[in-house]
C-alpha cells in the first residue's frame, strides 16, 4: 500500500523537522490546551488545505471540514449534527472570535447540486439530502443563467452558510455584541489566489 507509506514517510519528515522546531508550541498546546482564535468551515477537497492556504501553525485555527463547507441551519430535531457540534464547540467551548467560511474553484459537491439529484451515479444516498442546504441557490443560479454558473453557486453557497451560521442563536448573539465576526473566502486554486466577501457589496475581492 504505498499511498499509506508515503504518509507514514511524511510523518517522519514531520517528527524530524517540523515538530522539534515547533516542541515549544508543543509543549504549550499540551499543557494550556487549545484556544484558537479562528474557526474555519472548508471543504474536505483534498486540493483545499486551509492550514496551507493561510499558513498557519498548531493551534492557531479550529477546523471543519466537510462537502462544500457548507453550514446546515440551526435547529435541533432528529440526525446527527457533526458540523453544528462543531460549531457549537468552536464558538461556546473554545470562543473564536472570527468564523471564516472558505469555498474553492471546481469544489464537487457544487458540481454535483448543478447536476441534479444522484449524480448520475448509484448508491450515493448522503449527498443530495447535504447539498439539499443550497437548492434555493442553486435554483437561482441555474434560472439566472450565468457565464459561470459553478463559481456562480460557490459564491452563493458561502453566502448561505453565512446566512445559516447566523440562525444559531448563540452566534447572532454574540455577532451583535461585537464577540465573533463571520467572514467568507473563496480560493481559485489555478490562480492561487484568495477572494474575501465584503457583505455590505455582496461581492468577493482578492487580496
Amino acid at each position: 500500500m504505498p499511498e499509506f507509506t508515503a504518509l507514514i514517510e511524511g510523518y517522519r519528515r514531520f517528527r524530524s523537522d517540523s515538530y522539534p522546531q515547533q516542541k515549544a508550541r508543543y509543549d504549550a498546546l499540551e499543557i494550556d490546551g487549545q484556544s484558537p482564535p479562528v474557526m474555519v468551515i472548508s471543504c474536505c477537497d483534498s486540493r483545499v488545505d486551509p492550514a496551507t492556504i493561510f499558513d498557519t501553525v498548531p493551534g492557531q485555527v479550529f477546523a471543519l471540514r466537510n462537502v462544500a463547507n457548507l453550514v446546515p441551519p440551526f435547529e435541533t430535531g432528529g440526525g446527527l449534527h457533526g458540523a453544528s457540534a462543531a460549531i457549537e464547540f468552536g464558538v461556546l467551548g473554545l470562543a473564536v472570535k472570527h468564523i471564516v467560511v472558505v469555498g474553492h474553484g471546481q469544489c464537487g459537491g457544487i458540481k454535483a447540486a448543478l447536476a441534479g439529484p444522484n449524480l448520475g451515479q448509484e448508491g450515493l444516498i448522503f449527498i443530495d439530502d447535504w447539498m439539499g442546504i443550497v437548492q434555493q441557490a442553486r435554483d437561482d443560479v441555474v434560472a439566472s443563467d450565468h457565464d459561470n454558473p459553478q463559481q456562480a453557486l460557490e459564491w452563493e453557497a458561502i453566502k448561505v452558510s453565512l446566512a445559516n451560521l447566523r440562525t444559531f442563536p448563540f452566534i447572532a448573539e454574540r455577532e451583535a455584541r461585537g464577540e465573533l465576526k463571520l467572514h467568507g473566502a473563496w480560493f481559485a486554486i489555478a490562480e492561487g489566489s484568495l477572494y474575501v466577501l465584503n457583505e455590505a457589496e455582496g461581492a468577493f475581492r482578492p487580496v
